[in-house]
């Protein structure tokens, strides 16, 4: 049985000069009235206590386009710009429902280009894609196929800081459901290790970052001699972005193979619910751990496990997988993160990232079955220990419930 998802396929296409034109237009019009929304938003809020709506701000951009200053916002197609508004409410939605920060201005040099067409605003026909305003249809490379019987519902068109053109395709997909299986896996992430599996499974972490990192420095060398507002400095600009772009590129295409992979091979997968933002601020290792993108892979391991019919469990954060001896379920006091094995009062040696993996795994799989949650746990019990912890130390010590 398969499962109905929305799936956005991804491709490069290499515009004529027309058609780069026309779009870095609609580009530059597309964060003009995002920008002119928030700040009437803003203005509005501060200093009348007023919310304005979406549908105001729809009205407000056909009163700009009617003036002398804002004309030219006509000369685009109208889709995108009402699609930029539409994200504006998204972005204050998701602010006010305490999901996210307060919007923030797009910045020309710094900000995604890009421009989002509904249905209305291109044409799909015979695999080729012509978008409004425009009388030939985009060069794409068609890396794979789209699924069969399927079309385009929404066209996101885009540009990279490196110059690369890409559009994204968002369909309607059948996805099959993989077969079950008992399998189970416990990941603890890492730097040294990429990840390491409970099955005693290293994975290596191939610090894409560090192996550019030559490359990196002598781009932004070249670019940092280059005169403000040039032209030879913004082709040094770009090839500091296509460094970025390759190590982006390499980093990503691993971790879908190592997500698709993981999610394949077993029916559970249990992680552990990292503070990614609060270890971002150790300075010393702070790189290393952007570079690792632990985040980017928990994304793929939730949607891949929502797609495929898998089970993502996710264990709170202050569970010592680290500390806990996998044997006896002692919990050791201290334990430096140079300390890589260590050795239980039992006589148990410990690698620290697979007893780590095993721990999580246990955690997972025993406050599911016992019904508590393996988010993180507030309410403790007469012991001073989430019940969470208390089945986990139970699992992990190989002791029965009474």
């Amino acid at each position: 049985m398969g499962r109905q998802v929305r799936r956005a396929f991804k491709y490069r296409f290499y515009p004529t000069e027309e058609q780069a034109a026309e779009l870095s237009r609609t580009f530059g019009c597309v964060r003009l009235v995002y920008n002119k929304a928030l700040e009437e938003r803003t203005r509005a809020w501060y200093g009348e206590r007023r919310r304005i709506s979406y549908t105001q701000s729809s009205a407000a951009l056909t009163q700009w386009k009617k003036t002398p200053e804002l004309a030219f916002l006509t000369e685009v197609s109208c889709v995108p710009l009402q699609q930029a508004l539409r994200h504006l409410q998204t972005a204050f939605a998701n602010f006010f429902a305490k999901r996210a920060a307060y919007p923030r201005f797009k910045a020309r040099k710094r900000s995604r280009a890009s421009a989002e067409y509904t249905r209305s605003a291109f044409t799909w026909r015979d695999g080729r894609l012509t978008l409004a305003k425009m009388s030939e249809s985009l060069d794409v490379r068609w890396s794979r196929p789209l699924p069969e019987g399927v079309e385009p519902s929404t066209v996101t068109v885009s540009r990279d800081s490196a110059g690369r053109w890409f559009v994204s395709l968002l369909c309607q997909d059948t996805v099959a459901a993989a077969p079950a299986m008992d399998a189970a896996v416990g990941i603890d992430a890492g730097i040294t290790s990429l990840a390491v599996l409970s099955t005693g499974e290293k994975i290596a972490n191939p610090r894409y970052d560090r192996r550019d990192r030559a490359r990196l420095a002598k781009a932004q060398r070249n670019l940092a001699r280059k005169a403000p507002g040039s032209a030879n400095r913004d082709k040094a600009r770009r090839k500091v972005a296509r460094v970025h772009a390759r190590i982006a590129d390499r980093r990503r295409d691993l971790l879908h193979k190592l997500s698709t992979r993981l999610v394949r091979e077993n029916q559970t997968v249990v992680i552990e619910d990292l503070a990614v933002a609060n270890l971002l601020k150790n300075p010393k290792l702070a790189r290393a751990i952007s570079d690792a993108a632990w985040r980017e892979l928990r994304t793929m391991l939730e949607y891949k496990c929502a797609w495929y019919g898998r089970d993502l469990l996710v264990v709170d954060r202050w569970f010592p997988s680290s500390k806990l001896c996998g044997t006896c379920g002692t919990v050791c006091a201290r334990l430096p993160l140079d300390v890589r094995e260590w050795t239980c009062g039992c006589g148990a040696t410990h690698d620290r990232d697979v007893n780590a993996a095993r721990n999580i795994l246990a955690a997972g799989l025993a406050a599911s079955a016992c019904g508590d949650g393996v988010r993180p746990q507030r309410d403790t019990s007469r012991t001073g220990r989430s019940s969470a912890k208390q089945e986990t130390q139970r699992a992990t010590a190989g002791l029965s419930r009474r």
